[in-house]
């Protein structure tokens, strides 16, 4: 889980490095980010192909 700081840094340089990011787990939104139980969350995937998420709460918070 990240602050709000944290979460605008990391999704600031995703943006800056162009990578595709998306609202769901399924990239199914792209180029959104979801307001999933009161927070904010991200999903992009690492050069391997990893897909990885940030939130700012935690699931069913």
């Amino acid at each position: 889980m990240a602050s709000d700081e944290e979460f605008d840094a990391i999704f600031d340089r995703i943006k800056a490095r162009s990578l595709p990011y998306w609202a769901d787990p399924f990239h199914r939104v792209p180029n959104q980010f979801n307001n999933s139980d009161g927070g904010r969350g991200v999903y992009w995937e690492d050069p391997n192909g990893h897909n990885l998420e940030i939130i700012t709460r935690p699931y069913g918070g």
